[in-house]
């Protein structure tokens, strides 16, 4: 037996997807790790600006002239458009999706060439500044003078050039650079606490004494992982957990009881119908979920279908076994008779048992031959284009039968010509059987609305209330000595409700009146009336 997991398991392993996905994608993507980044860069800038106020200051109380520093700087990178000088507003970029990471950074490198006095003066004053505040925001600072040689450092590189890295020689020419490199051990002073992150943002900010390049400020820092965030809100993130946990399992467990709960019972209730206990089947009282109520209410109509169909075939099969049993007994009762005694029989006694049994073979041929027009009723499958004008055909079985008509020039109806006849011949034939030979038999057909109405009626002695209840019943007849079977109007019954109609016995002061309503043939099926052709 196939091992199957029940739905409450499954419930809850579906709010757990539910939950666990976004998270993973947030992981997966980056996101959050792109916007760390961002903001380490936004600080950088920040603190970059500051440090070039001060060190423009300094350089020029130390005496810092802009002769012979070089060409004026670019346009573009001293004038933003919508905003007027001095303003040169900086707003952090990078993405880890999109910009590339770069190397570490190249070792700075001695030079010939001298320093920038003025710019030597001002960097020994700003340099312990640099290192205090390093206490406080973990950066890497460096300023250098126009040339790219550094004059304060919060490291050993005083002195040194850093003309070689790029991010400081595009600063050099005027233009703020952030870019984000791999993290190397000599960037870890140990007044930094080790992070998991093996990246380090750089950012080179050129220091403007009007449209010269006096200096660049060059910052860095290495940002914040996503685990090191993480790590720093993990009781949060663990209450937050908790939380979601026993949400999902609240709602995995109402789950369990809106649907799991209800779907055992209907289950359950099935199991003890498909054992054969009559009635077990009935809807579940105020179920929550609408396609668990939908599926109660099937299961119970089905049900009831099923023992309504088995109480047929029951009665069905008691029916058939009797209306069988009394001619083949005579049939039988004969046959003894004639073996015993056929020899002392004169012609006339051996013609009327003969009679006899032609009459009881004959009665067994006609049951067969209706028991299969019920069954070809009851299982007829209905050809939704069957177009029929039933004025024709109730005039000419009327003929047939000797009855009188009250017909409309044409009436067509959806229902094929062989269905109707044996529809009204049953009908006819039942009149006669009933009211008989000399009765008055009026056939008479009208348009109702959306559909037609086929009216039998005879002034024959009718139906007593007792039996009217019981008329379309299978085998229910008042004239079985005179042949008749009890399933014409079964037969009747099943014909019309296959094609969507309805048989009744109507009230009547005289004899019998059968209404049998039918659909009308929609407009596109019609036949063209004459005068159009």
């Amino acid at each position: 037996m196939t091992r199957r997991l029940p739905i409450g398991p499954v419930l809850l392993a579906m709010n757990l997807a539910a939950l666990i996905l976004p998270l993973s994608g947030l992981w997966i993507l980056g996101l959050y790790e792109s916007a760390l980044i961002r903001q380490t860069e936004s600080e950088l800038i920040a603190q970059a600006g500051v440090v070039a106020a001060l060190y423009r200051d300094a350089w020029r109380e130390a005496g810092g002239r802009t002769d012979g520093l070089g060409p004026p700087v670019d346009p573009r990178w001293t004038h933003r458009p919508g905003f007027d000088p001095p303003w040169m507003p900086r707003f952090a970029s990078l993405d880890l999706a999109e910009d590339p990471v770069l190397p570490g950074p190249p070792d700075p490198v001695a030079v010939a060439a001298a320093a920038d006095p003025a710019a030597v003066r001002a960097g020994g004053r700003l340099g312990p500044i640099l290192r205090d505040a390093q206490w406080v925001t973990l950066a890497g600072m460096r300023v250098t003078d126009h040339q790219g040689i550094v004059v304060a450092s919060t490291g050993e590189e005083l002195g040194l050039s850093l003309g070689g890295q790029d991010e400081v020689r595009r600063a050099l020419a005027g233009e703020p650079v952030s870019v984000i490199r791999e993290r190397t051990s000599r960037q870890s002073p140990s007044l930094i606490p080790e992070r998991s992150r093996s990246l380090r943002i750089f950012t080179a900010h050129p220091v403007l004494d009007g449209d010269r390049v006096i200096g660049v400020v060059l910052l860095s820092r290495t940002p914040r992982s996503l685990a090191d965030t993480l790590y720093g809100k993990r009781w949060h993130l663990a209450g937050l957990s908790v939380l979601l946990l026993a949400s999902v399992g609240l709602l995995a467990y109402f789950g369990a009881i809106a649907i799991g709960r209800p779907l055992r019972t209907v289950t359950a209730l099935a199991k003890r119908t498909a054992e054969g206990e009559r009635g077990a089947m009935t809807p579940l009282k105020r179920p929550m979920v609408r396609e668990v109520a939908e599926l109660s209410d099937a299961l119970t109509r089905m049900a009831a279908t099923l023992e309504q169909r088995a109480d047929y075939i029951r009665d069905f099969a008691a029916h058939v076994s009797h209306e069988f049993k009394t001619p083949l007994t005579t049939i039988r009762g004969t046959v003894e008779l004639l073996r015993d005694h056929l020899a002392e029989m004169s012609a006339e006694e051996r013609n009327r048992f003969l009679g006899n049994m032609d009459a009881e073979a004959e009665r067994l041929s006609r049951l067969v031959r209706r028991l299969l027009d019920l069954a070809r009723a009851d299982m007829m499958a209905v050809d939704e284009d069957a177009v029929t004008d039933a004025v024709p055909v109730a005039a000419g079985l009327a003929a047939r039968h000797g009855a009188e008509t009250s017909l409309p020039p044409s009436l067509p109806i959806a229902m094929g010509r062989e269905a109707l006849e044996s529809v009204l011949s049953n009908l006819l034939d039942n009149a006669r059987r009933h009211a008989g030979p000399d009765a008055r038999v009026v056939v008479a057909l009208r348009s109702d609305g959306g559909g037609a109405v086929l009216t039998v009626s005879d002034d024959g002695p009718g139906v007593s209330p007792a039996n009217a209840e019981r008329i379309f019943t299978p085998f229910f007849t008042t004239t079985r000595k005179t042949g008749g079977t009890g399933l014409g109007l079964a037969i009747i019954r099943g014909l019309v409700a296959a094609h969507g109609g309805s048989v009744t016995l109507m009230p009547s002061d005289r004899g019998c009146v059968f209404e049998v309503r039918l659909p009308s043939a929609p407009a596109r099926l019609r036949p063209e009336p004459a005068s159009q052709r």
